[in-house]
């Protein structure tokens, strides 16, 4: 017993030496380190956004070395930390990070692997549903959107679209942006587009290479309802970064969110991934953001919201916020609402033949575009002047209006066909009828049999 005891302790003995041997011949040598900031300080020469900043950051690197400093670090590991955390020292870029490579793996490119690889980026995308995580209406109708990244716009506009849709009903709208590290920026300028609905210039990015600037602003058009007065809120934490820091920035210096959460990361310029040597690559800014009203970003400083809360308390409060504004949006809704029906209304008792006809289609296209009226309210209001009040002319303008906002729908040249028809105006109401019917048939509208009845019938009045 005594002797499998001292067994065991000789060769564990002899074991940890030879890991300590083997660490101690892998420890890295100070010719690689200085070799690796060499290459460092030649790729920040060359591509950094801003030559000064990248001189001097040479400048701190190889004081450093001369000093000693590095001596400390025995890993890749320890080594590509400590050199991130002394660039950063010096030009204070969140972006700019130094890290080690995943052990290589031979490359396998085989058709069966390719596939397969291809597969798997697919589903990733399908998981990560393109970050767009969670939509939801909460109680008091108020959107909320939990948006994890901002894919690229081939794959991720129509998951836009269609989450956006489900929000443009709402009276306020979330979008939490605290777990979301950035992405697109052709995305950001996407969504940032569906809450304008003039021209505004959102931000520029500055690219050494070439010394170009591009200009982002909202777009004209967007694949849903645009929402500009929609009152919005945006949650921010330390882990917004990039492209969410720009969501965010773009807002509120444009003064149309709210942000509510902790200051963001930090990091506004963009630029790509380049090696150093085999084992380290590093993240070099090649460009820099450019706010057009602050003309300047939120490099190393963050996004700093209006109301500043802890983590665990931010989504109550900003929801608190929001029940608030969808309130007094309803309410500033309503009084908007009131007044443009009036004022359809008032055109409609004044009433006057012809010169009438089109301050209703103004009034009417008013009601649509404010989401008070669709076609079929259109139509009623046509036939409750038509048969309850009495009134064929007023519904005659009513419903030819309905056929200019509505072009594709059988039913409203029908029913203004019809209001020609008792204003004795039967070879324009025989025109509309056959409108109606080549509409019902392009459309395969089920009414068709019906709208072709309408029409024999006008043909029968004319020839009697």
């Amino acid at each position: 017993m005594k002797f499998t005891t001292k067994l065991i302790i000789v060769i564990t003995t002899i074991l940890f030496n030879y890991q300590v041997s083997i660490a101690q011949d892998n420890a890295l040598t100070e010719e690689y380190k200085e070799q690796a900031i060499i290459k460092l300080s030649q790729l920040m020469n060359d591509f950094y956004v801003f030559p000064d900043v990248a001189k001097a950051t040479e400048e701190h690197l190889l004081r450093q070395f001369n000093e000693g400093y590095f001596n400390q670090f025995k890993d890749d590991e320890s080594f590509a930390a400590a050199l991130t955390e002394s660039v950063q020292s010096v030009n204070n870029d969140k972006h700019m990070r130094i890290r080690k490579n995943r052990p290589y793996v031979a490359l396998d490119n085989s058709p069966e692997r390719k596939i397969e690889e291809q597969i798997d980026q697919i589903n990733r995308s399908k998981w990560y549903n393109y970050g767009f995580v969670e939509v939801k209406v909460l109680k008091g109708n108020v959107g909320y959107l939990d948006l994890r990244g901002f894919a690229g716009l081939e794959g991720g506009k129509p998951i836009a679209d269609a989450y956006m849709k489900l929000m443009a009903n709402t009276d306020a709208i979330i979008i939490d942006l605290s777990k979301n590290g950035g992405g697109s920026p052709e995305m950001v300028q996407y969504l940032c587009s569906y809450f304008f609905d003039n021209k505004v210039h959102l931000n520029s990015l500055y690219y050494r290479e070439g010394d170009k600037t591009i200009e982002f602003w909202t777009l004209d058009e967007v694949g849903g309802t645009k929402m500009p007065d929609l009152p919005l809120f945006v949650i921010t934490s330390d882990r917004t970064f990039s492209g969410a820091e720009e969501f965010s920035y773009n807002m509120q210096t444009q003064k149309r969110a709210t942000l509510v959460g902790q200051t963001s990361g930090g990091g506004a310029n963009p630029g790509g991934t380049m090696g150093i040597n085999e084992n380290l690559y590093v993240f070099i800014p090649t460009g820099k953001a450019i706010n057009p009203i602050t003309k300047t970003n939120w490099e190393g400083v963050g996004v700093i919201p209006e109301i500043k809360t802890e983590l665990e308390d931010t989504f109550d409060k900003t929801y608190e916020l929001a029940m608030e504004a969808a309130k007094t949006y309803r309410e500033k809704t309503k009084e908007k609402l009131s007044i443009i029906y009036l004022s359809l209304h008032s055109s409609l008792d004044q009433y006057v033949p012809k010169k009438s006809e089109e301050a209703i289609l103004k009034g009417l296209k008013k009601c649509k575009e404010a989401k008070l009226f669709e076609e079929w309210n259109i139509n009623a209001l046509g036939y409750e002047y038509l048969m309850e009040h009495n009134k064929p002319k007023i519904a005659q303008s009513i419903f030819r209006a309905n056929t200019i906002l509505h072009p594709n729908s059988a039913n409203v040249f029908d029913s203004y066909a019809e209001s020609l028809m008792m204003n004795g105006d039967l070879e324009s109401s025989l025109k509309n009828y056959k409108k109606a019917v080549e509409i019902a048939i392009k459309n395969e509208d089920r009414d068709v049999e019906l709208f072709k009845k309408n029409l024999e019938k006008i043909k029968r009045k004319i020839k009697n």
